[in-house]
């Protein structure tokens, strides 16, 4: 009597990245933090190779806005859910970097005073209660991160509990939104009003106005992203990333099959929120302002745009679609400023209708007829 054993072979998780995706990716990290800086800084100012001060600033503030679509992208494109308030977690955290732009001031500020000069004007006596840990440069960055995950975490629990999702769940994001952009608006709560927070001078003690600084500023927004990008990578190739894509596609089933969602769409929410208030920290320093009007409904419609023209559940195509969108505007808003807004709509439609799959989806599709 023969006995046969079989062994089932269980599938091998795929990795992060190819050969020749970790070849590119270590390619860009060394022209990042290489040679840009050492372009910019020996090259002559008239040479086609060096970077004006201008370049400088808008290409690291679009590698911050596609940070914000690339968490977009981890979940809208992979989850299902379509968030129109994440403009408010980038804001969180470019207000949060922004109160300790403003302590560093100090008193070479207009009036002279170790607070604000704002609240100098609006004649207060003392710094509010949520400014207290401002001064500190190691609680700002655990802020910049804990505040706008503890406000998608308590958002976001009793959302996915109370089973809102569709466009139900997009709706009461951009009420929150747009809630929290009238708080911050308002002068006693101690954030600026209107004006926000602006004329900042130094960042740890190091002035912000110097090629050097302007320029470590860009590479450590190249490094982020790019680290992001990894992160983004191994969760979506790993068995969370596969519950992730189940839920997108067939959430009743998965129920079915002994998993619950809650806790999977509460950590991809809540990671998706600090990756943006981390982009909105690195924005404040570079751009000079943070205000309210950073958490306007239209903000958080643009980042689901760029995740949209770029390529949903790509990775690679919500940064394309930052990069796209943004250097489109940048070029319209000065030369046709008043067809920007209806060009804006007009990608939207296309992309919608006739590109699902966005600008890296038509690419592929490319590839294959030609193969």
């Amino acid at each position: 009597m023969s006995t046969t054993t079989s062994t089932t072979i269980l599938p091998t998780r795929s990795p992060v990245l190819t050969r020749s995706g970790w070849g590119a990716w270590l390619a860009a990290l060394v022209v990042l933090c290489a040679c840009v800086p050492v372009l910019n800084l020996w090259v002559p100012v008239g040479s086609i190779f060096h970077l004006s001060d201008f370049a400088v600033g808008l290409v690291a503030k679009i590698m911050c806005y596609a940070i914000c679509a690339l968490a977009m992208d981890l979940i809208w494109g992979y989850t299902g859910i379509l968030s129109l308030g994440h403009g408010l977690f980038f804001a969180l955290g470019g207000y949060a970097m922004g109160m300790y732009l403003m302590r560093q001031i100090g008193l070479d500020g207009n009036y002279k005073s170790a607070l604000p000069d704002f609240m100098v004007f609006l004649d207060w006596k003392e710094l509010p209660w949520h400014w207290a840990l401002s001064d500190s440069f190691l609680a700002t960055l655990l802020l910049v991160v804990l505040v706008p995950g503890l406000v998608a975490f308590v958002f976001g629990y009793f959302a996915f509990r109370s089973r809102i999702k569709g466009v139900y769940f997009s709706i009461i994001t951009q009420a929150m939104t747009f809630a929290a952009m009238l708080l911050f608006f308002r002068n006693e709560t101690g954030f600026g009003g209107n004006n926000g927070f602006t004329d900042f001078k130094r960042i740890l003690d190091v002035p912000l106005a110097t090629p050097s600084m302007r320029m470590l500023l860009f590479v450590l927004t190249a490094l982020t992203l790019l680290l992001f990008f990894l992160l983004g990578r191994w969760l979506v190739t790993s068995k969370f990333g596969r519950v992730l894509q189940a839920v997108r596609d067939a959430e009743t089933r998965l129920m079915f099959s002994g998993y619950s969602p809650l806790g999977f769409k509460l950590t991809i929410w809540t990671l998706s929120a600090m990756m943006c208030g981390v982009a909105g920290a690195l924005y404040v320093p570079q751009v000079g302002i943070i205000n309210p009007s950073e958490m306007s409904p239209a903000n958080s419609i643009e980042i689901a745009i760029w995740a949209a023209v770029g390529g949903r559940a790509t990775l690679i195509g919500p940064i394309v679609g930052a990069f796209l969108v943004n250097g489109a505007k940048s070029w319209l808003t000065v030369t046709y400023p008043e067809f920007w807004l209806y060009v804006l709509g007009a990608l939207f439609i296309v992309v919608t209708l006739y590109l699902p799959g966005g600008v890296v989806g038509l690419v592929h599709k490319l590839k294959r007829s030609r193969a």
